[in-house]
């Protein structure tokens, strides 16, 4: 996956977002971007585009992600 923001977190951190939006808690997933990406802090819109890609490559399959 070619993003930005997905570049900057840590493999601990990608997993715990992932886990976050397979589970609907999206609030708790941004939070996680935001707490765990260091500085600059990304947009909440960028959160928002981040884990509407992250919900439709994990419905994709593991193959997509």
């Amino acid at each position: 996956m070619e993003d930005a923001l997905w570049d900057r977190l840590s493999i601990e951190a990608r997993s715990e977002v992932d886990s976050l939006v397979s589970a609907g808690r999206n609030v708790q997933a941004i939070a996680v971007m935001r707490d765990r990406v260091g500085l600059p802090m990304p947009s909440l819109h960028e959160c928002v585009d981040l884990v509407a890609q992250r919900f439709s490559r994990l419905r994709q399959g593991p193959t997509q992600s």
